[in-house]
């Protein structure tokens, strides 16, 4: 039986969160997306989204993407469009539309490299609420095509280290670190 969550518990086989936090996350996920009707409803007080960090192997430099509502230094992605099921395919989508970026391919594989259900403050008519967020790894081969959506969410290719110096978030300076021991196993 085709199930809407299942490409969402397929990303998660196999994972292995990094500590008990995380574990709990994971588990809390896999619950969503074993009991929702569809987990990437918006209207669901926790819905999966999927977001990555770019990479540009060679230089050892991560994408970082200025959020206008949550004001500070994030990843890209977000949340799938109807129909839309496979967190990979919807990062690959979201990263693309923030980026202008046309190569974005998973690095160094199709794996995730991090779990986290992050709250989200409520603005904008829409209430406090929380995200199921699935996190990969994407590299792009041209990182000056790199091109803001819109204005107000401008664009910056940082290290690692400037990198989780900006971010306001401590999940997310998680990810990034994460991120920057997968660039150094590689040589960057």
């Amino acid at each position: 039986m085709d199930v809407v969550g299942t490409p969402i518990i397929e990303a998660l086989d196999g994972y292995r969160a990094q500590d008990p936090a995380e574990a709990a996350d994971v588990r809390r996920v896999r619950e969503l997306a074993g009991t929702a009707p569809d987990p990437w409803l918006r209207s669901n007080p926790v819905h999966a989204t999927a977001s990555a960090l770019v990479v540009h192997p060679p230089s050892g430099r991560v994408l970082m993407r200025r959020h206008p509502g949550l004001r500070s230094w994030l990843l890209v992605g977000g949340h799938g469009d109807p129909g839309e099921r496979h967190p990979l395919a919807v990062v690959l989508r979201e990263g693309a539309e923030e980026t202008g970026l046309t190569d974005l391919t998973p690095w160094p594989d199709a794996s995730l490299v991090h779990v986290a259900v992050v709250p989200v403050p409520a603005r904008g008519g829409e209430p406090a609420h929380e995200h199921a967020d699935l996190r990969f790894v994407l590299a792009t081969a041209r990182p000056d095509d790199a091109r803001p959506e819109n204005p107000d969410a401008p664009l910056r290719w940082l290290t690692p280290a400037e990198a989780v110096e900006n971010t306001a978030l401590a999940n997310v300076r998680d990810t990034i670190r994460r991120v920057e021991r997968l660039l150094a196993a590689a040589g960057r």
